[in-house]
């Protein structure tokens, strides 16, 4: 096992780790931002480093920073969390040359799964069911026109390096075809740097289902079940929960099998989520994610299992505690992204935190790293904390959750608990029916407002 672990990351994930690798005995180093000087993970770490400015590139993303940190802690493993450089296997590989381990994947797993294109490739050569599209990146119009030919209107063009939405666009005839390209390929070179972007058939009332799955890289991997996470605002998810509503017994069976088995194929190591869109029975790969999610406590939740505590066991070259019969699915977990926005409007709200109480009983977690005078930079992520509820059935679950929102109190800023309030409390959201559109159009009718 480790001796010491630089945590190269902030916020309530840096603290997630933080409390892992303490309940391993494991010793924890924080690095910080100057912004982050007082941060929750900083003061609980046993030691802290100061890696530079408050822009993320001249801190949390300053690779010679980290590994000066990692020299001068003597800290033979990083785990990066998720986003900043948690998906960068040149971080990764360089982690290596300086005798460090990176808690995560390969490196050539997390390169081939953060180009979409290689990826969709790798996916169906492991048997994982992909969206109809090309096979590669798209050249130009006439390249476009042929391949939407192929798989019929309407489509989706994406960024070969992208996520979150950015360099997505939807054509629905040739008309609109080589303005959406444009504007695809033009976002992409703006977010990634890189403008290749490839064409999938456009499915117009899909759920977005995730597969959290675990693998020791040689060989055995499992998976822990599904989350949906079909509530999204802009592409970026809300509200996830787990069971999803939508899968039947057969349904999940079929898809973690599949799922399971390309992940022994691949010889994938530590924890990752295998991503789908869900339509009328059938699964469409999108994307893999090598890393811990965000939304990764409703796993915990409804299985019992510690996945950071795994990360780390399997990076340190111990086995995966339990075999796929011993994975037990029991009840329901739902999350809420509570983030520092206006609830309509969604500007963000950073600033200081007057009043803070977070709601507490049976089958409550908040994962935050905030507290009462904390005060909210403006340099990153606008996340407040995670409420986490399970119950024994769905329905307990959301009644337990309208309580908790109902309990919460943040005060000093803008949050978007109104917003959640309203969501546990509309007929649609109870009875599961529900898409990856419909959040949007329930904001565009005026649905916070209205309430």
């Amino acid at each position: 096992m480790f001796d010491k672990i630089l945590i190269a990351n902030r916020g309530e994930i840096a603290l997630r780790i933080l409390r892992a690798a303490k309940e391993l005995g494991i010793a924890t180093v924080a690095v910080h931002s100057t912004a982050d000087a007082n941060a929750m993970h900083v003061r609980l770490a046993d030691e802290s480093v100061c890696i530079g400015p408050p822009p993320a590139r001249d801190s949390y993303l300053n690779i010679p920073a980290l590994i000066a940190a990692c020299e001068i802690t003597h800290a033979d493993a990083v785990h990066p969390g998720y986003g900043f450089l948690s998906e960068n296997a040149r971080f990764a590989e360089v982690l290596a040359s300086h005798g460090i381990t990176f808690i995560g994947p390969k490196p050539e797993h997390i390169r081939v799964m953060g180009d979409k294109i290689e990826a969709k490739r790798t996916a169906r050569r492991l048997g994982i069911p992909c969206v109809p599209g090309s096979d590669g990146g798209i050249a130009d119009e006439d390249e476009a026109k042929r391949v939407a030919a192929e798989i019929g209107y309407p489509v989706l063009i994406k960024a070969a390096a992208g996520g979150g939405g950015r360099g997505m666009k939807v054509a629905r005839s040739d008309d609109d075809l080589q303005h959406a390209l444009d504007t695809a390929k033009a976002e992409a070179m703006s977010a990634f740097g890189d403008d290749a972007v490839y064409i999938e058939k456009y499915l117009d009332r899909p759920r977005h289902i995730e597969i959290q799955v675990l693998g020791d890289g040689n060989g055995d991997a499992i998976h822990l079940g599904e989350r949906d996470c079909s509530l999204q605002r802009r592409h970026q998810k809300v509200w996830e929960e787990g069971p999803s509503p939508a899968l039947n017994a057969a349904e999940r069976r079929r898809i973690g099998e599949v799922v399971a088995r390309a992940m022994q194929e691949l010889n994938y190591a530590g924890a990752g989520t295998v991503e789908f869109l869900y339509e009328d029975g059938e699964f469409y790969f999108i994307e893999m994610n090598t890393r811990i999610q965000v939304e990764h406590p409703v796993t915990e939740m409804i299985t019992g299992l510690d996945l950071v505590n795994e990360q780390i066991r399997v990076a340190a070259g111990s086995p995966i505690s339990l075999s796929q019969s011993d994975v037990v699915i029991e009840g329901h977990a739902i999350e809420c992204r509570i983030n520092a926005e206006h609830p309509a409007s969604f500007r963000p709200s950073p600033g200081q935190i007057t009043y803070f109480h977070p709601p507490g009983g049976l089958g409550i977690r908040v994962d935050s790293a905030v507290y009462q005078g904390y005060t909210i930079p403006p340099f990153y992520d606008s996340l407040v904390g995670k409420l986490i509820v399970h119950g024994r059935t769905r329905n307990e679950c959301l009644m337990r959750l309208r309580r908790s929102l109902d309990e919460f109190v943040v005060d000093g800023i803008d949050t978007t608990l109104p917003l959640f309030r309203r969501l546990v409390r509309n007929p649609d959201i109870q009875n599961g029916q529900y898409d990856i559109h419909w959040l949007e159009t329930f904001l565009k009718t005026g649905g916070i407002e209205n309430g």
